[in-house]
């Protein structure tokens, strides 16, 4: 599934126009702390956090993420939004909290 279509069926939103839309999401990935994301967030996962920070989005292009899903509503800072863009990172938004976004993953995902 890719990540446009993720978005679409979970209802989230892009925080901007996503700039890598066709990439593949092959899994989920839950967790705050960006310690223990960068080490275990696998490539292609779909993360969900509530961290909208530009170091929040260094760990994605570490961990080669497809697609960041804040939670909560949680803000999206603009400085990791424009570096995020420059980047290639995807992220959506939601009022869902982790649990219930990452449910909604793995239904889509067939997980």
């Amino acid at each position: 599934m890719t990540v446009a279509e993720l978005c679409q069926s979970c209802n989230f939103t892009p925080a901007f126009p996503l700039p890598d839309p066709d990439r593949a999401v092959t899994c989920g990935f839950c967790g705050d702390l960006l310690s223990w994301a960068m080490g275990r967030a696998g490539e292609g996962c779909a993360w969900c956090t509530v961290m909208g920070s530009v170091n929040a989005v260094a760990v994605a292009s570490l961990a080669d993420a497809a697609l960041i899903v804040l939670c909560h509503d949680a803000a999206l800072m603009a400085d990791a939004a424009a570096r995020a863009a420059e980047q290639g990172i995807n992220i959506a938004l939601t009022s869902l909290p982790e649990f219930e976004a990452a449910a909604a993953i793995a239904k889509q995902l067939g997980l």
